[in-house]
């Protein structure tokens, strides 16, 4: 059982990942920022992202633990450390796994106040809470008579295609709002929330053994889209391929989103923005398996069982399982984005290319603010605040920097570098770099890339 600990915590040192994309927000020179903010300015007149890599994210992270907090040298033993963090973790902390992959992602410019864009993305998105007390059961096991929570039992998991299309207008010289709609194409759900339930042991009973409880159990496991695992019938490759495309593109559980955002400048130097994402949810109702486990069984009421060793096959009298097919619904996790920061230095260039107004806006090389980001997730809000400080060095090279204070760590550093070469744009990001010297101790680490082709009317 104690194997079963260290295999959580080195599974969630290695496969936790960050949602926020605060080294991306508000870069007004990319086309990425109207995925955060459908309402971001844009200045440039078309673009075209290089199928498959015009953006790439890939990140790391606990909120909890770290692989050097159980294995580093010079901490203790391993099962000092293990009880050392079990103490510390509660099950509040989380691990999760998030990434997504640019497929498609075109814009262009109409009659030059709006900017409509298009595309398709896939996004993997897998949210655990730490399971603390079924964690303390299997380390320490039951000696402690306490009663152990089946609810710390809750996660969610899936894949799925995004469907968009949106469109930012240019209001007037203050204000620019955004709004994109989305057709969400599910490949894979899986979910487990709001599961009830103790274990718990009476005193030791006359020959010195405790009794196991289990009370009001109600577990649940919802999936969508797991059929070529769980059948009996297993799938060749190619079978498998096509199955996973078709339920890819629009052959399977579908749902709609919308997306809205807006930019505002208080005055020429003063702006604040903000948008809400993945406002939708999901319609299962294809390869639907619902799994139910649910029973009562106490030692002390009078039954057949021995109380001292219940024998798993007479558990049945007291406990059940189902196998549903029911259609079911699940809502993607809402993101919410706001900022406020202050321009300076002026850019006499940029200011004279804005020609959707007799009276140009001024424009700024450097902006230095805070972004607030929010998402919500079964058990409340996840939540990070960012400050930030980025540059126009010429038309063709800009660098932001970021520090960030989230629910992985109070020292997040990150680095932006965005350069064009003619039509030609890239970009680099990469988050956490304090740890980057010994990665065992992160709890939190990012690498963003994007190359597309972004044009301007002559």
């Amino acid at each position: 059982m104690r194997l079963f600990f260290v295999l959580l915590v080195w599974f969630t040192g290695q496969l936790v990942y960050a949602q926020n994309k605060q080294l991306l927000y508000n870069v007004n020179s990319l086309p990425q920022n109207l995925m955060a903010n459908p309402g971001g300015e844009v200045r440039f007149d078309m673009h075209a992202g290089v199928p498959f890599f015009s953006q790439i994210s890939f990140s790391a992270g606990s909120s909890g633990v770290s692989l050097y907090d159980i294995f580093g040298e010079g901490n203790g033993t391993v099962n000092e450390n293990i009880d050392r963090s079990l103490s510390r973790i509660s099950d509040r902390d989380f691990f999760t796994v998030r990434n997504q992959l640019e497929l498609l992602f075109l814009g262009w410019r109409d009659k030059k106040r709006n900017y409509f864009s298009a595309g398709i993305y896939q996004e993997s998105d897998v949210f655990a809470y730490f399971p603390k007390d079924l964690a303390v059961l299997a380390w320490e096991g039951n000696e402690n008579q306490k009663n152990f929570h089946l609810s710390d039992l809750a996660f969610t998991g899936e894949v799925l295609n995004v469907f968009h299309f949106g469109v930012s207008h240019y209001w007037n010289r203050d204000l620019s709002i955004g709004i994109r709609g989305k057709l969400y194409s599910g490949i894979i759900n899986v979910r487990s929330i709001d599961n009830n339930g103790d274990f718990f042991t009476y005193g030791s009973s006359e020959n010195g053994v405790s009794r196991p409880n289990l009370r009001k159990v109600d577990v649940l496991l919802r999936t969508a889209g797991l059929g070529p695992f769980l059948n009996e019938n297993k799938m060749t490759n190619k079978e498998l391929f096509n199955h996973f495309r078709s339920q890819a593109f629009l052959g399977g559980n579908l749902g709609v989103g919308v997306d809205i955002g807006f930019t505002y400048f208080l005055t020429d130097q003063y702006r604040l923005t903000g948008s809400l994402l993945d406002i939708g949810m999901l319609k299962h109702t294809e390869d639907v398996r619902t799994f139910r486990y649910y029973g009562d069984y106490d030692s002390n009421q009078e039954s057949t069982l021995d109380p001292d060793h219940p024998d798993s096959g007479e558990l049945g009298e007291y406990f059940h399982e189902e196998e549903l097919s029911d259609p079911y619904i699940s809502t993607r996790p809402v993101k919410l984005n706001a900022s406020f920061d202050y321009g300076f230095e002026e850019d006499l260039y940029l200011a004279a290319c804005d020609y959707r107004e007799r009276r140009p806006r001024r424009r700024y090389r450097n902006h230095v603010g805070l972004q607030l980001f929010s998402m919500k997730r079964p058990r409340g809000l996840v939540n990070a605040a960012t400050v930030y400080f980025d540059r126009k060095f010429s038309q063709n090279f800009f660098g932001k920097v970021t520090y960030t204070v989230d629910s992985f760590s109070y020292s997040n550093v990150g680095l932006l570098v965005s350069g064009r070469f003619s039509n030609f744009n890239l970009y680099l990001a990469a988050d956490n770099l304090l740890d980057y010297s010994n990665l065992a101790k992160a709890r939190n680490a990012s690498v963003q890339l994007g190359f597309q082709f972004i044009f301007d009317k002559g």
